[in-house]
């Protein structure tokens, strides 16, 4: 392939500004078009959560295009999950037996400004904002933009478009609109949305709560959770069902309801979050939705990549992770020097959706877990084992959160058959008093090995797998 082909990306947020680095450190020609203004220049609110979990798969990405360093200045660890149950009281439940292993609350806004800026120091790359993509021509290869300011209309031509412009892509409309090829398309929602609040920072600057965890409020049918912030507040969002239940987003329609409803479910919060009434009627209430689709791409022309091919709810802190994911498998195929796109794509979506599609069933199974699970004795069990697990046998073992979070070169859907196997022998077990979590540890291992490969074994034969 000839690295002066045109390329042309749709979006310039997260996945689309660290692809358009990374191809223009491999010395294609490239063209983003953003429909938001420069947000290193305006403040603008996309909408979307203010921070992200970010965590090893990401990093892979940010190492790629050699900015480890300064991306790391914006990352706050969390070292587990601190849980608040009704009374107030809490407990810390780590991430991984294995010290080296955290995740970390990243500033969505200054990442992409870090990747713009980064990007845009290759002369090969061009990016414009305030174009909004109205359609695409995937037999032409051409994009009708539509400038913000001008409000003029205009066309664009590449060799090649990715669309990276999230859940509600242009590019993914104008395939299942054009009825020209057969294009599977799905969006579900959950019947919880989601809701931003916030800790203000203490009148010190300082942290009001523990600093280095992601605080859990699980509650069984809706949870509160808290991401630390650089400037000492915390990003609070609260995710509940629109219409069920003694209190939901339909019938919190007054200060005094909203009160009520943290008093009784979240009292320790109450005084960490005097602003909680303003926070909750200014800010939107949005949905929680999955995109899966197929094809990502048509012939060797057009590409879907990040959100706009797999959108997933946030209940992993795995989608950011995912996009950027994206861009390594994409780099690892363009390395194989294939001789079109057509077979660049073709290679890389057969790569890439089997670990996508995992990720967004594993994503809904966490919003079960922290939402109810987390506080459940007998989960509390499997995470003591789990954790004692990895710490005397960091080599030998790994919880399903470790596989999915912190082995980025094992895929998705291995880590997910894997871990959702290890799951159901540990809590079997549990549940027939066939282990506890103050067994030998050497004998706890085996047990566990066993009944995994077991499991595995029979939903092979069965072909689950």
């Amino acid at each position: 392939m000839k690295k002066q082909q045109n390329v042309l990306i749709i979006g310039a947020g997260l996945c689309g500004s660290l692809l358009a680095l990374r191809l223009g450190q491999r010395g294609y020609n490239v063209s983003v078009y953003e429909m938001r203004p420069d947000l290193r220049k305006t403040k603008i609110s996309a909408g979307r959560s203010i921070n992200l979990a970010f965590s090893d798969r990401g990093s892979k990405a940010i190492q790629l295009v050699g900015m480890g360093d300064q991306v790391e200045k914006l990352c706050i660890p969390m070292n587990g999950r601190m849980l608040h149950d009704e009374k107030g009281d809490t407990i810390m439940s780590k991430y991984s037996g294995r010290e080296h292993e955290y995740i970390n609350s990243i500033p969505r806004g200054e990442l992409n400004a870090l990747l713009l800026t980064e990007a845009e120091k290759h002369e090969n790359v061009n990016i414009h904002f305030n174009k909004k993509c109205l359609s695409v021509d995937f037999e032409k290869t051409t994009v009708l933009f539509e400038d913000y300011q001008t409000k003029k209309e205009f066309v664009e031509d590449a060799d090649v478009i990715i669309a990276t412009d999230g859940a509600g892509s242009a590019l993914r409309k104008s395939y299942y609109l054009a009825n020209k090829f057969l294009f599977s398309f799905s969006q579900e929602y959950l019947t919880h949305g989601y809701k931003e609040l916030s800790i203000l920072p203490a009148e010190n600057g300082g942290y009001k709560t523990y600093k280095n965890a992601l605080h859990i409020w699980p509650r069984g049918n809706f949870m509160l959770i808290a991401l630390p912030n650089l400037d000492g507040s915390f990003t609070v969002t609260l995710f509940l069902s629109y219409d069920e239940g003694d209190y939901n987003f339909n019938n919190l329609t007054t200060p005094e309801k909203v009160t009520e409803f943290f008093q009784k479910e979240f009292p320790d919060t109450l005084e960490l979050m005097p602003n909680l009434v303003d926070d909750f009627f200014e800010n939107p209430t949005a949905p929680l939705g999955t995109v899966k689709c197929s094809p990502w791409h048509y012939k060797g022309n057009t590409l879907l990549m990040g959100d706009s091919a797999h959108a997933i709810v946030p209940f992993y802190g795995q989608g950011m992770n995912a996009s950027f994911e994206d861009v390594v498998e994409f780099d690892q195929v363009l390395d194989q020097n294939l001789d079109s796109w057509e077979a660049i794509f073709e290679t890389y979506e057969t790569n890439r959706k089997k670990d996508t599609d995992a990720i967004a069933d594993l994503a809904i199974d966490n919003f079960y877990e922290m939402k109810g699970h987390v506080a459940n004795p007998i989960f509390q069990d499997k995470r003591k084992i789990e954790m004692a697990l990895e710490k005397e046998f960091p080599q030998d073992y790994s919880s399903k959160y470790s596989l999915v979070t912190f082995n980025e070169d094992i895929g998705y859907r291995e880590a997910m058959l894997r871990g959702r196997a290890q799951d159901k022998a540990i809590l079997n077990m549990l549940s027939d008093g066939l282990i506890s979590s103050s067994d030998d540890l050497n004998i706890l291992l085996k047990k566990i090995t066993d009944a995994t490969n077991a499991i595995l074994e029979d939903d092979k034969i069965a072909g689950l797998i």
